[in-house]
């Protein structure tokens, strides 16, 4: 882990949209959060528990300040997305929370995620991610297939579910900027080598929910993608059709290999083979890979790919 650093890095998307770098673990360039801010200022993602403080600090420098945050927007409840979002409502008592219904209840008593996260995390857990801290029930906003935030002004959120990463995974467009919320349901993008990898951990990726959810992000005619992993991405459509393209590569990949041995470390080998030229320069960057590891790591995607193939074969016979 990088030494701390003390404030976030802010960037004006234009349009009142601010991405703050949530500095997780104390990585710059790894994971954000958005900020509208206008006639009701919305937060989009907290980040990790451990960076909640950042994110107070960065929206302070913008002008918001304990009694002005009217939305908090949790597009799922992994961790590093959604881990500070208990410290956040405390620091901003105004602000609703919106999340997809199936997160809803994890968010009121986190004890079953953290257990689950704990398990699969060990001692990391507490260094990288904290711990979730509960929301109060009457605060949350739970979300079903679709919804919207207002923002003022007739200015809103149009929220939709998009599963495939997580089964409690939201997307959004602003009305105004058009900027989507792709979050991981698009994958990984590391700005620095113009990289884009898939994100599909256990327990819920499911390729053609995935799918699926991408062609949702087509059919809402963005002018922007917004990635928490990372940053703002103009080329709406090639970098959609990347996504796409990654997501079936590693599971053609996983699928060859349990035809030949039907172990993790196997596969996880293939797919290494088999993609190690399309990620060359993001492989040649010692630190990128150490911080992206983090959220993005090649055994988490082949296990979680894994998973959903034993799904597919356990139906077929």
């Amino acid at each position: 882990m990088t030494e701390p650093v003390e404030s976030a890095r802010i960037v004006d998307l234009g349009h009142s949209v601010h991405q703050v770098d949530t500095l997780m673990s104390g990585y710059s360039g790894i994971t954000s959060a958005f900020l509208i801010r206008d006639e009701r200022p919305c937060l989009i993602e907290t980040g990790t528990a451990t960076s909640a403080h950042i994110v107070r600090d960065a929206l302070s420098q913008l002008g918001i300040g304990p009694r002005d945050l009217e939305t908090i927007v949790v597009t799922h409840i992994h961790l590093d997305h959604a881990g500070g979002v208990g410290d956040l409502a405390g620091m901003f008592p105004k602000a609703n929370i919106v999340v997809h219904e199936l997160g809803a209840r994890h968010l009121t008593d986190p004890t079953r995620l953290l257990t689950s996260a704990r398990r699969v995390f060990g001692s990391v857990l507490d260094d990288v991610f904290g711990v979730l801290t509960p929301t109060e029930s009457d605060r949350i906003i739970p979300i079903g297939e679709r919804g919207a935030v207002e923002l003022g002004g007739g200015r809103r959120l149009e929220l939709f579910h998009a599963p495939g990463h997580a089964q409690h995974h939201l997307g959004m467009i602003d009305s105004v900027s058009g900027d989507l919320y792709v979050w991981d349901a698009a994958g990984i993008y590391i700005p620095d080598t113009d990289t884009v990898r898939p994100a599909t951990p256990p327990p819920d990726f499911d390729l053609d929910l995935a799918l699926a959810s991408l062609r949702r992000f087509r059919d809402a005619t963005p002018t922007r993608l917004l990635f928490s992993h990372f940053g703002a991405v103009g080329e709406v459509e090639e970098t959609l059709s990347r996504s796409e393209v990654e997501l079936q590569l590693w599971v053609e990949i996983v699928r060859d290999a349990r035809r030949e041995a039907p172990d993790t470390d196997h596969a996880l080998e293939m797919v290494r083979q088999r993609t190690a030229d399309r990620y060359r320069d993001f492989l040649a960057d010692d630190e990128l890979q150490e911080k992206f590891g983090h959220l993005n790591a090649d055994v988490s995607n082949v296990v979680g790919i894994n998973r959903w193939l034993d799904r597919v074969d356990s139906k077929s016979h």
